[in-house]
């Protein structure tokens, strides 16, 4: 039975960050990893492009992203927040740049490479990597783990680090594990659902524009006749609802609105609808003569939205411009103005980008990451009740709870 100073269940980003720190302080020090390879999700993240933090430089806005579990992080990002997270990885040869929205990138080789500069540094500090080792159980005794039990051994360690990730993207490995792990540690575990996941609607239209993405668009919420909340950026159709960054944050919150849920989509939110009116106006008298009101909307949406307007709008699509009434052209910039969706839940957590809920913050220690319960146990990552948007913001979760539970005996 062989023992280390640290044992790291989960070979994804919190549990390489948390390897690679406590390595650099001279423990001895395991990853037991379920899969083949490592950092499978990791691989994915930003579509291979690896968002991997965000340079939002004011502490406070980049807490408040996580909603009311935020302030849990104060302490982790004081030692190791989002600049110090840059400064880290340009320190170990990942260059990076800004792009928009703050969202920060490798410079080139995209996840891969932010894989490889963490391996390479286990590799350089001599952390042991079990691949293809997955962990059956914690054996806990009085508070206290005395070991884990995996499919061919047992082992032994002064510390135990459960960052298995989550529930989401099951297919690279998040298949909820840790949350049985830290049961077993006497841990509560809050409700699970994904976030960050394409929506589903009521109606069947959004596939006329299946493919569309539409930028600088708003996107309201609508609970019981009432706007509640709202987004302004970028959206996508898909064959069964809606998707892309402003869907998949307001997806986080689909879970707490109980009654009847509507989106309403703005495609020109700049433009009053007085405005917009005298817009098609002009339109029209230009093409008066010779044009069709599904040129019109060509004019006015993208290609790929024109069937979908033409569906819903009551106008005749072959109808000359030049006889479309008052009445019309208030109604067909009524629908321009406010696209109503039916919200009919999540997509599930093969799509979902992110778990919400987890480990009960409340049961664990925020300065060290350590459990409340047992005395040897710690947590990082995603197996934790924390997850914000989209923009950089969970990868920085796994960086900053990976090093300060890495961090414990320095």
């Amino acid at each position: 039975m062989e023992n280390f100073d640290t044992l790291i269940i989960g070979g994804g980003p919190a549990g390489l960050m948390a390897a690679v720190r406590a390595s650099s302080l001279g423990q001895k020090v395991a990853i037991a990893e379920k899969n083949h390879s490592l950092g499978e999700k990791l691989l994915i993240s930003g579509r291979g492009r690896c968002n991997f933090t965000n340079a939002e430089s004011d502490i406070d806005a980049f807490i408040s992203r996580y909603g009311d579990n935020g302030k849990f992080l104060y302490s982790a990002f004081s030692r190791f927040g989002p600049l110090r997270t840059r400064e880290w990885f340009s320190h170990i040869g990942v260059k990076y740049i800004e792009e928009r929205g703050k969202r920060i990138f490798p410079e080139e080789g995209g996840s891969q490479r932010v894989l490889d500069a963490l391996l390479m540094q286990c590799r350089k500090n001599g952390v042991k990597v079990m691949r293809s080792t997955p962990v059956k159980a914690l054996k806990v005794k009085s508070g206290h783990i005395d070991r884990v039990i995996t499919e061919g051994d047992e082992y032994t360690a002064d510390k135990y680090i459960i960052a298995t990730g989550g529930k989401s993207y099951p297919k690279t490995g998040s298949t909820g594990d840790g949350y049985e792990f830290a049961r077993q540690a006497g841990h509560t575990i809050t409700p699970l659902y994904p976030a960050l996941v394409p929506i589903r609607t009521r109606e069947t239209w959004p596939k006329l524009a299946s493919g569309c993405d539409l930028r600088n668009v708003r996107l309201t919420v609508i609970l019981d006749g009432k706007e509640i909340d709202d987004r302004f950026g970028e959206m996508e159709f898909t064959n069964f609802g809606i998707s892309g960054p402003i869907v998949m944050e307001l997806s986080s919150h689909v879970p707490d609105w109980e009654g009847e849920l509507q989106f309403s989509l703005d495609l020109k939110p700049s433009l009053t609808h007085g405005i917009l009116i005298e817009r098609v106006k002009r339109d029209i008298a230009k093409h008066s003569g010779h044009g069709r009101f599904h040129g019109l909307v060509r004019s006015l949406v993208p290609a790929k939205m024109v069937s979908l307007i033409l569906e819903l709008s009551d106008i005749p699509h072959d109808k000359p411009v030049e006889y479309i009434s008052e009445e019309e052209i208030f109604e067909f910039v009524k629908l321009l103005k406010d696209i109503r969706m039916n919200i009919n839940g999540l997509w599930g957590w093969n799509n979902a980008m992110v778990t919400r809920g987890g480990v009960s913050l409340k049961e664990v220690d925020p300065s060290t990451m350590r459990s409340k319960l047992c005395d040897n146990l710690y947590f990082a990552g995603e197996v934790l009740d924390l997850n914000g948007p989209s923009g950089g913001f969970n990868l920085q979760v796994c960086w900053s709870t990976g090093y300060i539970a890495g961090s414990v005996n320095e």
